[in-house]
């Protein structure tokens, strides 16, 4: 298999069938666009688990995903896409850089939640960006926006009413899409569903269950992700 891309936690390969991939997850682990570095045992293997477990309950609430199926510890079968140059942001709950521009106090939960924009470019710093910027760059129209916002809104609800019954708190996450190679006017759900992409917080004492262990140095990254995999294993698998 040719590799097709090598990024901060996965890798892609060609297949033999032009429309399909090898997506393998990685255990390194990158933080503040790629400053900062580190890899984690079984990280790889822990993330690829989840997205194999949530991935599947989306499809069955009407969120078409480029998974197709499990291959091995760390590599999956997905549709080949073109990404989406924007990483569309869900918040539930105010914490990371919606505290610091907003100067409100982290952990109080919002009214609604807040869907937003990111320019997927790293020498840039993934800047926020407003639909005016998007139109601008013309990286999507009104109607793909809607059908992001339609389809973040559908994973919201369903991995907060999910991720709760597992003791977790579903604070923040990141999602990424993809326009079909074999069909481009069908936009799908792309990437991965993690504690890489997820801020989770333990619902009872607000432990933080996610990336933000390495980013803030609080030691414990694997054993919080190991816990947040058995607990979603158990509701999803029940």
């Amino acid at each position: 298999m040719e590799q097709l891309y090598h990024g901060k936690a996965k890798r892609l390969y060609s297949t033999d069938n032009p429309n399909e991939l090898l997506m393998e997850f990685m255990d390194d682990a990158t933080a503040f666009n790629g400053e900062k570095k580190a890899s984690f045992d079984q990280k790889g293997y822990i993330n690829k688990t989840l997205t194999c477990l949530l991935y599947p309950l989306l499809e069955k609430n009407g969120v078409p995903t480029h998974f197709i199926k499990d291959v091995n510890e760390t590599s999956v079968i997905v549709k080949a896409v073109e990404i989406i140059p924007l990483e569309v942001v869900v918040r539930n709950v105010i914490a990371g850089s919606l505290a610091k521009r907003t100067g409100l106090d982290e952990g109080v939960e919002l009214e609604q939640p807040i869907i937003e924009f990111y320019y997927k470019d790293d020498a840039l710093g993934d800047p926020l960006f407003t639909t005016a910027h998007i139109h601008m760059m013309k990286l999507a129209s009104d109607e793909d926006l809607a059908e992001l916002r339609r389809q973040s809104n559908i994973v919201n609800h369903v991995l907060k009413s999910t991720l709760v019954e597992a003791g977790l708190r579903l604070v923040d996450f990141k999602l990424e899409f993809g326009r079909l190679k074999e069909d481009p006017t069908k936009i799908i759900l792309a990437d991965e569903i993690s504690p890489d992409t997820c801020r989770l917080w333990d619902l009872n004492t607000d432990e933080k269950m996610d990336k933000d262990r390495f980013r803030r140095d609080l030691g414990d990254v694997m054993e919080a992700y190991s816990e947040v995999l058995k607990r979603v294993e158990k509701i999803v698998n029940t």
